[in-house]
């Protein structure tokens, strides 16, 4: 643990937790989160987006990147990356909590502007908006975007990329019709679309 972060604890540990909040944080993964990660891969692959890759070797790892169209995606967890909507500040230790996700703001803060100085575009996602059906359209229709934009850009024909997707989303503004978009759930119990 770095010294920053010991210094906020009594004592310099985690001794006044109980050992079963200390095993069920110790179960929590911070990397990989796999229903997330996973939820949003399937979305990808349902509307036809294609040329992405998992976990590159660029600064803050990105979930999903296409390298082609310099488009890094991040699928941020609420907890861990402090989600004005639902994050929170555990009451226990939270002077050690406070400190610890202010640190991670700040690096994800530090990394969306050093891949933007590289020419990469960023797209940071919030954890709950993969579980509402209307917020996700409206992500993907973002990333068609910025890829159709690169497209065009690159000289490709933005009629040939436009075929390349597989389906058309619905407007995000529109509730989608249950004809062009069938629900599924997921692994989590999520709501997903097809």
């Amino acid at each position: 643990m770095e010294r920053l972060l010991r210094a906020t604890l009594p004592n310099g540990d985690f001794a006044s937790v109980p050992l079963v909040r200390s095993r069920t944080m110790a179960a929590i993964k911070g990397k990989h989160n796999r229903s997330t990660d996973v939820q949003f891969r399937m979305a990808l692959v349902r509307v036809g987006i294609k040329d992405w890759v998992t976990h590159p070797n660029l600064p803050g790892k990105p979930d999903v990147y296409f390298p082609k169209k310099k488009l890094a995606i991040f699928l941020d967890g609420c907890f861990w990356h402090f989600c004005k909507k639902c994050g929170h500040i555990p009451k226990t230790n939270s002077l050690f909590w406070a400190t610890k996700l202010a640190r991670t703001k700040s690096r994800d803060s530090k990394t969306t502007r050093l891949l933007r100085k590289q020419g990469i575009n960023v797209i940071r996602v919030w954890e709950h908006s993969l579980k509402n059906n209307r917020q996700m359209i409206k992500i993907l229709h973002e990333i068609q975007d910025i890829i159709l934009k690169a497209e065009s850009h690159s000289g490709n024909n933005v009629e040939e990329a436009t075929t390349n997707s597989k389906r058309r989303l619905p407007s995000p503004q529109t509730k989608p019709r249950t004809d062009r978009v069938k629900l599924l759930h997921g692994c989590d119990g999520s709501r997903l679309w097809n």
